[in-house]
């Protein structure tokens, strides 16, 4: 069985930015917040991987390789949030670490785990979509993309 580009990319991202923030939390850099925007990097990096994928596969189409791109961000995070929440829940004891994650990321309070999910959820589809954007609009200056019929 042969999975998909979008899923391998995606996995990719996934394993990216997992190890990325597995490393930071070794070197006691996980509470520099400023740090935690470079994953945007791993995801650009995954993107890139799909479209280039399609292209080789002669996909010039401007809406398919959309769609392809933002499935491949879309499993990234989908993946990442189920990482996550196994990392905080069966890894690091729960709702204590969740509630030391929380006092240096995007929540005040005490939220839940599955508040926490969400809410890094909605944010990670807010950021993979404008990259996923800002992407194609870099291949489209490349003059890649035919327009669909």
């Amino acid at each position: 069985m042969k999975l998909s580009k979008e899923f391998v990319n995606g996995f990719l991202i996934f394993l990216g930015i997992g190890i990325y923030f597995l490393l930071m939390e070794a070197f006691g850099l996980s509470k520099y917040y400023i740090l935690r925007i470079f994953n945007v990097l791993i995801v650009i990096y995954g993107l890139n991987r799909t479209i280039k994928s399609n292209l080789k596969e002669g996909k010039t189409a401007y809406l398919s390789n959309l769609i392809s791109s933002g499935l491949t961000g879309l499993i990234g995070i989908g993946l990442g949030i189920v990482g996550l929440a196994v990392y905080v829940y069966y890894i690091k004891g729960g709702i204590s670490y969740l509630n030391n994650l929380s006092e240096a990321f995007l929540f005040g309070g005490n939220p839940t785990l599955a508040e926490y999910c969400f809410g890094l959820f909605i944010e990670g589809i807010a950021s993979v979509f404008m990259v996923v954007f800002i992407n194609m609009q870099y291949w489209r200056t490349k003059d890649v993309f035919r327009d669909e019929a």
